[in-house]
Formats: structure tokens, C-alpha cells, sequence
């Protein structure tokens, strides 16, 4: 390994910790339950989640990317550099539907940008118990301000100038949360030392292994074989690979000689480690509850295991045991999926994270798998648990029998209760927050049993865990995704039905309950629906497509055409291989290719295979050869509207509720894409109306040099009643300024009145206060139903002599030529079009050679929640700045200074007001030779 490979490997270590132990630390500072670190990535405007702390990750994968000009709490962290506070649910709701709709369950939630400087690198996220009032969350948001400012100089640190060295562009770490509840003394701490191979270890540590004092591991290897010999090279593995700065994510569960389960995990010091290798500590713990509760428990006559928040199972009783078809031992140590099958199931899931996430009880069904009753699944030699409990039966059970679940959330643990549906009624309506699962129906069982019988052929597919890729599958490395989601680009989402899922009829996953509830299929919709109701033009229509679409299905391609004069034109792609949709451009409807005939015969096109789509359209341009793609018609209101293409890299089989959700979000693409066209063209239209009613150019004067600006509003039509103007009035110029009430097309054809009449009064040359008068009395004879703010200033040029007359607008910038600004203090009258008698005094100011003089309207000043004092006071900063140069005999051009005056507010996506800005100066004088 070369040394620059050493350092990077080194720095993505330290990477890590930091934000490993930021989210934990953030976790307790803020009082939730689980949290992480959305970290930058390589793709510019997406954020990626780079540890998660206290939840299973493949469970949350929907939330595992974030682009950040989404409406989403981290994403307007990040962006605004906001703290965002979310007590609970409702506010959630109110501020942000398209999460809530996500993860409709209750808790609140808090968001601090990470930065330091001018360099933001992500968001510490807290997760949270739900509180009726923000104010009871406060102290927690601010200890967590002070996790993040800690974390962002790190960072900095660590980055040292390379922004590539703190980004993010794989899987989550997903690490153990502080426990809320101490251990009691059942944690043994030792720490081993690679230099020297030495190991230190306290007394709880031995007793924990089960050694005798004689026996207490001085070395590495001796540690390791501490536990069963099978499992001694894990340790050895985890150990070293910690000491390599790679510490695991994820506890190793082991077994100690006498069979006990202990969980291990590994760390780095980071302190001054030794050439080529950290020192390691780490832990041993017992996971279960003690004794007296394995005893109590023992003797029930349910079922009941505990599982930790990644999902491990840590305690079995035999009764669980015997339910579920495992022995105790099998059982302790494994991840959730694995012991209960049929969870992989996206009902299921939304179960499971309403659990994780919310304080309620969660109650679904899953099917027992078919065994003995003794506690084995069919595997010979297993034999019976020693204490069976109450409920151990005697004979073969029947396969295929409904298990009520219900699962208890706690600070540290969740408790599962299993109960045969036939011993005990199922609580027929689940708590609100989280999905409903249906009553089944009187055929469910034998239906259960096919299933049953078909899963038990073969175990369930598992996905290596983020970051364990390569520990052998049934290791604390391995985590079953929840639909056995496959690993790589294009792999399905864990909100869909795996790929394996076949045709419509076929099981959703092993030993599933074949008629899961519609609540999990329906949330992509809602989310998807949401998110286009913000989208107003085409373009951000096709936006929200990607952003949302594509990581909903596992999807890497997406094209959309949208249809114009019998032909498809291509309005977004992503995804393809350049150039590969050019000879597609301008197709006619007459073509016999399948993104034409999805269209014309409206029905949706779903192709498992490329060599399906290659055998239905011989002769077709195939962009690989591998994949495979959905062909969805865009039809509204029984108009058609263009179609979407979206590609997979991998062949899958679209399951039916696949094929109904994508035809159903094919709808409400194209009804918001049919919006979308509607609003460009009329957008197009008012904004040619705004761009012929201002002055296509300026006059000029020698002595004097004018810039204007205009920047439309970003809401609505993107037109107002914004205008600026520079009129040849006598030997002299006349500035003017004006903002008309209000926004729209009718603020602009108001404005185009105001402008054309300022203007004939102006070529006129008529005084100040008579040009405002008479405006006055014609926009009252109009009766608009508006008011209008005016400034209108008669310059001479050779004097510089400036008489205002203002009508209730702000009130203009200086800039001296000695570079010192002063807001001008000109007296003024109401404001256009309130009273017919208004009076409207002069005012007279002077420009010297050099001088810049500043006109505005007030978007240009108004920021929310501040004085707009407060914004004339910055305006007038940036001018003595910027100003500088025009005012040089050989400077950059006013327009110049116009441009950086305006380029905050132009590169501003949200601009509530639009905005006009006229600059004037008299030229300096030429500098004379010597």
C-alpha cells in the first residue's frame, strides 16, 4: 500500500469516528432515541446519511439520499443553514407533508447544520421522543449546536483544503445508540495494544468470558480464543481490522465456552497510535436481562424476545423459540429477518419502523413456520428446549398458522410478544401512526401454508450490512435486508416488493402473509403527489420525477417525452448514455417503438428483461444489454401528455402491486405535467408582456452613466409591477422608479400605464412635483384597484443638480466620490392613486463627479423578520464597496457594480417581491496629463 493510499485509508477512518461518535453524543445531548450525520457527497446538490445511530439502516434505505433543493428538514438545514425544530408529528405535518407522509408516526425530530466558515458539510440529526411545545426542546437543540460547531471544526481539520476528503458516496454506518439504561455492572471493558500484542482487561471482562483468573487473555490471539472455536477467528478479524482504523459498525455477537451469548465490540484511539496500527478498546456485554428476568419470562406462556434497536435479537424464551422454529441458541445473536420470516414484506416493514420510531405498541400478523413444535424447523437432531414454558406442545403443529406480533417499543430494547391467532384475539385495529394491516381472511391459512411450505424449501435472501460486505453471511456483519434487497447499483428499494416477488400472484417474500395491507404501496404516491403539488414548471415537474422515482424503485434511467403536434420531444433524461436518445428526438406518433405505443394505446409497457424488449421490437436501439424497463403512458383527463421511460440495470420481475403503483404515479405525473405546460406557456407570455413594457434601452447623456436591473419575483407568474426608466427630459435626464402594489399580470399592465405616463409627463419637462401629481390623478382615474410608490429625480448634467419628488418609495442611496455612503433625506408624499389632493414637496441634492447615485424598490432591501432599515443599511455597505471602481476614470462600467448589487438576490430561490435598480453617475473628469 503506498503512503498517500495509507493516509487516505487513514483519513476515512477518522472520518468515521467522528461522525460516529458526533451522532451518539448528539443522541444523548438532545434526549431521542436515535439520530445520524448526513454528510455532502461527490454529487453536487446531494447529501448521503453516513452513520445511523440506533436504527436499522436497510430499513430507512428510502432515506439514505437527499438532494438538497428538496423540502425536506435536512435538506433546508443544509441549504438555509436553518436549525429546524420539529416538536412533533403535527408540526412535522404542518411544515413538512412530504416527510410526514414518509414516516407518519410520532416523534419529533431536530436538525443542526454542520459547518465552520464559510464551508457547511452536512446535518446532525436527532431523532426524539414528541413534546407538545418547541420551547421544550430548546436547551437539547442548542447542546446540539455545540456538538455540530465541534464537528464542523474537525472536519475542517480533517479536510485541510480537500473538500473530496469529507464527502460521503457509500453505505451508512449504522452504529449502537448510548444506551439509556445502564448494564449494572455487565459490561467488562479491555483494550489491546497491536504494537506490543498485549492485552489489558478488567475483572468483569473474565467473568463475562467465563475464564478463570489463570486464564485471562494476555494476548490477541488469546482473547479471541476466549470464545467457542468457531467463532474465534471473527474475533481476531474484528480486532484487527479496528486496529487498521477500520473499526466494525455492528457488535459481534459470540458465545462463550459455556454457551453463554456475549456481544463484543472494537474501537480506535486515535491517541498517538503507533506506526501502521490504533490502539483498540473495546467491550463485552451481556445482552439479556439477568437471571431473574430470563426466569420470569422463561415460565410465560407466550412467546417473548427481545431485539435491540439494529435489529438483533438478544433474548429468547423457550415458548419464542419454540413459534418460531429455532432453538434458543440459533435464535440469540441473529438479526430480526432472519428469525421471523415473512417481515421482508413492505407492510411489514412500516410496522417495524412505526415501532422503532414511535412510543406506541405496534400489532401485525406474521405466519409460524412449519416445524415440530419442539423448537426446530424441521431439522433433525434439533431437539427440545430444556424448560418449554407453559404453552410447549407435544405434537406436529400444522403448518401455516397466523402468529399475532406485537411489538413493544423502549428506550434501549424492543419487546416482541408472539401469540398463536387461535389462543388469543389480535387487536383488529392497530395504533394510530402506525399502517393497518387487515383481518385475514377464512382461506388465509391454507393460502399461509403454501407459502409456508414453498419458503421452507430454501432460507430467506440476505444483503451484506452497510459496511460488512465481507463477513461471512449468519456474522454480526450480515444484516437480511427487509426485502432481501439486493446489493449493488439499480438494487430495490426497501419500500418495494423484491425482485424475486415474480408475477402478480406470487408471494411478496418467504412464509409472507399474502394479502399485506395497501398502506406502504400508497405512501410512495402521497410523497410523490406532494412533492409535485410544489412544482410548478416543466422542468421542476421532471425534477421531482428523479429525485423521487427512480430511488423509490431502484431505478438508474429515467427519461420523460412530453408530446407536442404529434411528435415527442424529450423534456428530461438522466441516466442514459450520451447521445443514445438523439435519433428518438421529434418521433411521430406513427413509430412502432414502445415509449410511442404506451401513448397511443394508453396502456403501460413493463419489460423483465432486455431480451423481452429486444424479442417485442426487433431491429430497436437497445442502450445495454442487461436490464430492464417500464414504458408509462402520460395521459390527463384523457389527454395524452408524453410518456415515461424508466430503466433498471438489473432484469426484475414487476410485481402487480409494482405495475399498479407505476401506472398510478404515471397519472399524477401527467396531470401535474399538463399543469406544468399550462403554467410555462402563460408564464412565457406574461413574462414577454413584462419585458415590452420595460424600456428596452436607457437614454443616454455624455456627462452621465445609467445601469438598470429587473429581477422578477419567484412566485406566482414571476411578473410584477416593478419599473425603472431613464427619459431625455430638456438639457437634462429624468430617473424614475416605481413599484406597483401587488404582483401578476395585472400589477404589470398597471405598471405599463404608470411607465408610459411618467414618461410623457417627463419628455415634457415638466417639474418634479407636477410629474407625480399628474400620475397621481391618472392612476386614480384608472381605478386599478392598486397603489403605486414612485421616485423621480430631474438631473442636470453639467451641475449636477438632482430635484426629487417622492411618492411614498424608499428613499434613494450616495455614494460620494470619497467612497462614503448616505441614505439621501428627501421629503415625500403618499404613495400613487389614495388621494386626488396629495401634495408632493421637492427636495434638491447635489452630484459631484464621481458620485453614484442608488434607486431601488424595496425587494431589493426586505428581508423577513428584520426592519428594512436593516436592509438599506447593507445596501448602502455594498455600495461604498463595489462602487469604487465606476468611480475610477478608467473603472468597470456602472453595469458592472449592478450586476454584483443584484447577484445575491438573483442566485436567491425564493425571492417573494421582484425588483428594479437604477444607477446613475456623473462622469469622472479625464485625468490630465502631466
Amino acid at each position: 500500500m503506498t503512503r498517500r493510499a495509507e493516509q487516505a485509508g487513514r483519513t476515512a477512518a477518522r472520518l468515521s469516528a467522528l461522525l460516529a461518535d458526533a451522532s451518539t453524543e448528539a443522541i444523548s445531548a438532545a434526549g431521542g432515541h436515535t439520530g445520524g450525520v448526513y454528510l455532502r457527497s461527490g454529487t453536487p446538490g446531494l447529501l448521503r446519511l453516513a452513520v445511523l445511530a440506533g436504527l436499522p439502516g436497510p430499513l430507512f434505505r428510502p432515506w439514505w439520499r437527499m438532494h438538497v433543493d428538496r423540502r425536506f428538514p435536512v435538506a433546508d438545514a443544509f441549504r438555509l443553514g436553518l436549525r429546524v425544530v420539529l416538536p412533533n408529528a403535527t408540526e412535522t405535518m404542518r411544515r413538512y407533508p412530504q416527510f410526514a407522509a414518509g414516516l407518519p408516526f410520532q416523534f419529533g425530530s431536530l436538525y443542526v447544520p454542520v459547518s465552520h466558515g464559510s464551508a457547511t458539510y452536512g446535518v446532525l440529526a436527532v431523532l426524539r421522543p414528541s413534546v407538545p411545545d418547541a420551547t421544550e426542546v430548546l436547551a437539547g437543540r442548542d447542546r446540539m449546536v455545540g456538538l455540530a460547531d465541534d464537528l464542523g471544526a474537525a472536519l475542517s481539520e480533517l479536510a485541510d483544503g480537500e473538500d473530496a476528503a469529507v464527502a460521503w458516496d457509500g453505505e451508512p454506518l449504522c452504529v449502537r445508540p448510548p444506551a439509556v439504561r445502564g448494564f449494572e455492572g455487565r459490561v467488562g471493558r479491555f483494550s489491546w495494544d497491536p504494537a506490543t500484542d498485549t492485552v489489558s482487561a478488567d475483572e468483569c471482562c473474565r467473568v463475562l468470558l467465563g475464564l478463570t483468573t489463570a486464564e485471562l487473555p494476555g494476548t490477541g490471539r488469546a482473547l479471541a480464543e476466549a470464545v467457542t472455536a468457531g467463532e474465534a477467528p471473527q474475533v481476531l478479524a474484528g480486532l484487527r481490522a479496528a486496529a487498521a482504523g477500520r473499526p466494525g459498525t455492528l457488535p459481534l455477537p459470540v458465545r462463550t465456552r459455556g454457551g453463554a451469548l456475549r456481544l463484543m465490540e472494537f474501537w480506535t484511539s486515535y491517541v498517538t497510535p503507533a506506526p501502521g496500527a490504533y490502539r483498540v478498546s473495546g467491550i463485552v456485554r451481556d445482552p439479556g436481562p439477568g437471571p431473574v428476568g430470563d426466569a420470569a419470562a422463561d415460565l410465560l406462556p407466550d412467546g417473548v424476545f427481545c431485539v435491540d434497536r439494529l435489529g438483533m435479537v438478544v433474548y429468547a424464551n423457550p415458548r419464542a423459540a419454540q413459534l418460531l422454529g429455532l432453538p434458543r441458541r440459533r435464535l440469540e445473536g441473529r438479526s430480526l429477518w432472519e428469525c421471523v420470516p415473512g417481515l421482508d414484506h413492505p407492510t411489514c416493514d412500516d410496522h417495524l419502523r412505526a415501532a422503532l420510531l414511535s412510543p406506541d405498541p405496534v400489532h401485525f400478523h406474521v405466519v409460524e413456520p412449519p416445524g415440530d413444535g419442539t423448537g426446530s424447523a424441521g431439522a433433525a437432531g434439533a431437539g427440545t428446549e430444556p424448560g418449554a414454558g407453559a404453552g410447549a406442545a407435544s405434537a406436529r403443529r400444522s403448518p401455516g398458522r397466523l402468529l399475532g406480533l406485537s411489538v413493544y417499543s423502549g428506550p434501549d430494547l424492543l419487546t416482541c410478544v408472539l401469540r398463536p391467532i387461535d389462543a388469543a384475539d389480535a387487536p383488529a385495529v392497530t395504533p394510530a401512526g402506525a399502517p393497518v394491516l387487515p383481518e385475514a381472511p377464512p382461506d388465509l391459512a391454507a393460502a399461509a401454508s403454501v407459502t409456508a411450505e414453498a419458503a421452507h424449501d430454501g432460507p430467506a435472501g440476505t444483503a451484506a450490512f452497510p459496511g460488512t460486505a465481507s463477513t461471512p453471511p449468519g456474522t454480526a456483519g450480515t444484516f437480511p435486508g427487509p426485502a432481501a434487497v439486493p446489493a449493488g447499483p439499480g438494487a430495490a428499494s426497501a419500500e418495494t416488493t423484491p425482485a424475486s416477488a415474480g408475477t402478480a400472484h406470487a408471494p411478496a417474500g418467504p412464509a409472507a402473509v399474502p394479502v399485506a395491507g395497501p398502506a406502504a404501496h400508497l405512501y410512495r404516491p402521497i410523497v410523490l403527489a406532494i412533492a409535485l403539488t410544489e412544482a410548478v414548471t416543466a422542468r421542476q415537474v421532471s425534477a421531482v420525477v428523479m429525485q423521487e422515482l427512480l430511488p423509490a424503485f431502484g431505478g438508474n434511467r429515467l427519461a420523460i417525452y412530453l408530446l407536442q403536434e404529434r411528435h415527442l420531444y424529450l423534456a428530461w433524461e438522466t441516466g442514459f448514455p450520451k447521445g443514445f436518445l438523439a435519433p428518438f428526438e421529434g418521433v411521430g406518433l406513427d413509430a412502432r417503438i414502445p415509449g410511442v405505443e404506451t401513448l397511443t394505446t394508453g396502456r403501460p409497457l413493463f419489460f423483465d428483461s432486455m431480451r423481452q424488449l429486444a424479442d417485442a421490437y426487433p431491429g430497436l436501439a437497445l442502450d445495454a444489454e442487461v436490464g430492464s424497463r417500464a414504458f408509462l403512458p402520460l395521459i390527463a383527463s384523457g389527454r395524452p401528455v408524453g410518456t415515461c421511460i424508466l430503466g433498471f440495470d438489473r432484469p426484475r420481475a414487476f410485481s402487480g402491486e409494482e405495475r399498479t403503483v407505476l401506472t398510478a404515479l404515471a397519472g399524477l405525473i401527467a396531470h401535474a405535467m399538463e399543469k406544468a405546460q399550462r403554467y410555462d406557456s402563460e408564464a412565457a407570455l406574461a413574462r414577454g408582456l413584462q419585458q415590452a413594457l420595460l424600456p428596452r434601452r436607457l437614454a443616454v447623456h455624455p456627462e452621465v452613466e445609467t445601469a438598470g436591473r429587473y429581477l422578477p419575483g419567484t412566485q406566482g407568474m414571476e411578473v410584477g409591477g416593478d419599473w425603472y426608466d431613464v427619459v431625455a427630459a430638456g438639457d437634462g435626464l429624468a430617473l424614475v422608479i416605481g413599484d406597483v402594489q401587488g404582483h401578476g399580470v395585472q400589477a404589470a399592465a398597471t405598471m405599463g400605464q404608470l411607465r408610459s405616463a411618467v414618461k410623457a409627463f417627463a419628455l415634457g419637462d415638466r417639474p418634479p412635483d407636477e410629474v407625480m401629481s399628474s400620475t397621481n390623478r391618472l392612476l386614480i382615474d384608472l381605478d386599478p384597484g392598486q397603489f403605486a410608490s414612485c421616485c423621480y429625480i430631474r438631473l442636470d448634467p453639467a451641475t449636477g443638480l438632482a430635484r426629487v419628488a417622492r411618492a411614498g418609495h424608499p428613499l434613494p442611496l450616495l455614494r460620494h466620490a470619497d467612497g462614503h455612503t448616505e441614505v439621501c433625506d428627501i421629503p415625500g408624499g403618499v404613495v400613487l392613486g389614495v388621494d386626488t389632493q396629495a401634495q408632493y414637496p421637492v427636495g434638491e441634492l447635489r452630484l459631484e463627479r464621481g458620485a453614484v447615485l442608488a434607486l431601488y424598490t424595496d425587494g431589493l432591501v426586505e428581508r423577513p423578520g428584520l426592519d428594512i432599515d436593516v436592509g438599506v443599511s447593507a445596501l448602502g455597505v455594498a455600495l461604498s464597496r463595489v462602487g469604487a471602481a465606476a468611480a475610477r476614470p478608467a473603472g468597470n462600467s456602472l453595469t458592472s457594480v449592478a450586476d454584483r448589487l443584484t447577484a445575491t438576490a438573483r442566485h436567491t430561490a425564493d425571492r417573494p417581491d421582484d425588483i428594479a435598480l437604477l444607477l446613475a453617475m456623473r462622469r469622472p473628469s479625464p485625468a490630465r496629463p502631466r
